[in-house]
């Protein structure tokens, strides 16, 4: 692929969406992880000291994380402040000792974008986004959480796809080599709770959403029903997480 041409179509929409909502800073919630340095590392770029990044460990944050995060902030020159979201999510799940994983995972998600919006309401900025097409197209995230945002710059680019091109920009190699993790709780792996490495779900992606693959003609290409039935099911359930609320629509005008 043209990386050149690829990062320079994603900061020209960085740099010409900000400027069109009259404001000239954003804020990134920065991981550890490969998506949110992908998007640190543009947006640095573009905005340069205009961009500030937020590290948001819970308790269930492992080390790692925290220190790939300062790492990457250092060789980017990027600015940053730590932001611990443990005594929210405490606080609330105090008084819910029976609550799953998952249930944390997300409420401390939504707790991180509740953090990234205030900050941007106290610098006057807006919240880019870090998702990218693999996630949004499995519902990987969290609505209202991780997948919330003014902008995103990677929302068309694979998982699998985003490893070479953060090889590109220059992201650590601490980063690059890590097993995908969303770090909602200790020793979570994106892959190992799927199923199949992105990998693969993004070769058959491919076929079935940019290529418009029949199913038939999909199973045929793989012999492996279950991951294509596994990503047709999962497609269809997440699809509402990529739209806005819906509205009921009411005619006033309609007379009895």
């Amino acid at each position: 692929m043209n990386w050149k041409s690829i990062k320079n179509q994603m900061t020209t929409f960085l740099r010409e969406e900000v400027a069109k909502t009259g404001l000239s800073k954003v804020t990134v919630g920065i991981s550890g992880g490969l998506d949110s340095a992908v998007v640190a590392v543009l947006c640095k770029e573009v905005f340069g000291d205009n961009m500030s990044g937020v590290f948001m460990p819970s308790q269930f944050s492992s080390k790692e994380s925290i220190e790939d995060a300062k790492e990457l902030c250092e060789r980017f020159n990027i600015k940053y402040e730590i932001v611990s979201i443990a005594p929210m999510v405490d606080g609330y799940f105090s008084s819910n000792p029976d609550a799953t994983p998952l249930r944390i995972g997300n409420f401390s998600a939504r707790m991180r974008m509740s953090v990234l919006y205030d900050i941007s309401a106290r610098d006057n900025s807006l919240v880019v986004g870090t998702s990218n097409k693999s996630e949004i197209l499995l519902g990987y995230g969290t609505i209202f959480g991780d997948t919330a945002c003014a902008l995103n710059p990677i929302g068309e680019m694979y998982k699998s796809d985003e490893f070479a091109f953060a090889e590109y920009l220059d992201v650590p190699a601490s980063i690059l080599n890590k097993k995908p993790s969303a770090d909602l709780w200790a020793g979570q792996s994106d892959e190992e709770e799927i199923g199949y490495s992105y990998q693969v779900m993004d070769n058959m992606l491919k076929k079935m959403i940019d290529n418009g693959l029949s199913k038939e003609d999909l199973i045929k290409s793989t012999e492996d029903k279950e991951l294509v039935d596994m990503l047709e099911k999962r497609i269809k359930n997440n699809a509402f997480k990529g739209k806005l609320p819906l509205i009921a629509r009411i005619d006033f005008k309609e007379q009895k």
